[in-house]
């Protein structure tokens, strides 16, 4: 038998999605749930090689198709719509989103009671929650789960108890909500030692916590990369082969300091050296003005918004990869830079990336803020060829060990361990 999910689309037309328990009946796949908010490009090839893997048996359930359709993302600051297709290879639904102002950033702009009916009604195993528990969607999802007697995994990226603005009550405040919020889970997926730490500071016991590998599907990013031409890329920049570049990949925003690179690039100096930047946000005038006032127009690239399908090309023509942000726990951009084959240079707020670089070897980490020491950093690797080259060795070498197929045993491995756990609790409560 199979349970079937109605979803009406914006067009007013209506699809059916089956929620196949095919594999569930032989006893050899786990039905799994996953809750995602919107359609967000790294997670789709995810998702596809969870959905191949005969141990288990997925389904998708999105509160919002933003980012597979044209929407205004309010950190861009402007509309956009990825331009890979997102939505194959993968058993899926969208869940009307019912909230009276709908939108992403807002607690109460997703709100989709379906949610409720789906997981109570289906025969699902466990609930793997992707929207961030700042969303009204992701306590029915927990309430629905629990009243089911379903296993509830959730995902986080916190990696510092110290809010983006700096804001004393927040800090005092986040302690106390996060600490509850993965109390709610059998298992807390963490893809960063800096997660663990911080879980284990709430008082999560270790047994709670599984760490799953990367979030990223680095085969799948290198054959897209593979279709590129550094050359061809380059030429499309009017930089020349033989130039250095360094990249930046990050939202043109105050908490990712692009401004601190921009001044260290001009104080570095470098002959034959480009910065070439991709992205697009509130500080992009800023960026500009800076470039323009630093006297380093001519050495450097503003790309504005790289869509999805452009971006693998941006790392081929690149040499090192930068990111001076002062807030940013798991930037999915390092392990990018990294599957690139770029050495990269991290500020030491990154938390949940600072495990990646070996020092020397693969990359550089440096005080948050303090541009004379970015200066140094690019000039020593930039102005000493040997350097580059042995960087990008230690890169290639580092990157060995990350697999897609690391991800998905380790992904199993927690819902496993979550469905066991709730087993073992149920009737006795939670830690």
């Amino acid at each position: 038998m199979q349970h079937l999910w109605a979803s009406p689309i914006r067009a007013g037309m209506q699809r059916t999605f089956a929620l196949s328990t095919e594999k569930s009946h032989t006893g050899s796949a786990r039905s799994v749930l996953i809750v995602v908010s919107h359609v967000v490009q790294y997670a789709s090839p995810l998702f596809q090689m969870l959905a191949a893997d005969p141990r288990l048996d997925l389904h998708v359930a999105y509160c919002s198709l933003q980012g597979a359709e044209r929407g205004w993302d309010h950190e861009f600051n402007m509309e956009v719509q990825w331009d890979e297709p997102l939505l194959n290879g993968y058993p899926w639904s969208e869940i009307p989103n019912k909230a009276a102002k709908p939108g992403l950033g807002r607690f109460f702009g997703l709100w989709n009671p379906g949610l409720w009916k789906l997981i109570r009604s289906g025969r699902f195993a466990a609930v793997v929650i992707y929207t961030g528990y700042m969303y009204a969607s992701f306590w029915l999802a927990v309430a629905a789960a629990k009243s089911k007697g379903v296993a509830i995994l959730i995902s986080s990226d916190s990696t510092t108890l110290v809010s983006r603005d700096g804001s004393r009550w927040k800090t005092w405040l986040k302690p106390v909500i996060l600490g509850s919020v993965y109390r709610t889970a059998d298992v807390l997926m963490s893809s960063a030692p800096a997660i663990r730490k911080l879980a284990r500071t709430l008082g999560i016991p270790p047994d709670r916590i599984v760490d799953i590998g990367s979030g990223m599907n680095k085969e799948e990013w290198q054959s897209r990369a593979a279709r590129f031409s550094r050359s061809d890329v380059r030429a499309s920049w009017n930089i020349p082969d033989n130039a250095y570049v360094v990249c930046y990949c990050a939202k043109l925003q105050d908490w990712k300091r692009p401004l601190d690179l921009v001044r260290a690039f001009a104080k570095a100096n470098l002959a034959n050296a480009y910065l070439v930047m991709a992205g697009e946000g509130p500080q992009r005038a800023e960026v500009e003005l800076a470039v323009d006032a630093l006297g380093i127009r001519e050495r450097t690239r503003i790309l504005g918004f790289v869509n999805a399908s452009q971006l693998p090309g941006v790392y081929k023509a690149s040499d090192l990869f930068v990111l001076p942000s002062g807030y940013d726990p798991c930037p999915l951009v390092v392990p990018e830079a990294m599957f690139s084959g770029l050495p990269v240079i991290l500020s030491d707020t990154i938390l949940g990336r600072l495990y990646m670089i070996d020092e020397g070897k693969s990359g550089y980490i440096y005080r948050c803020g303090d541009t004379e020491q970015l200066a140094g950093l690019l000039e020593e690797v930039l102005a000493h060829p040997e350097v580059l080259a042995n960087l990008r060795s230690g890169v290639a070498e580092q990157m060995k060990q990350w697999t897609a197929q690391d991800f998905v045993d380790s992904w199993i491995k927690a819902v496993e361990a979550a469905v066991l756990r709730k087993k073992k609790d149920d009737g006795r409560g939670s830690i």
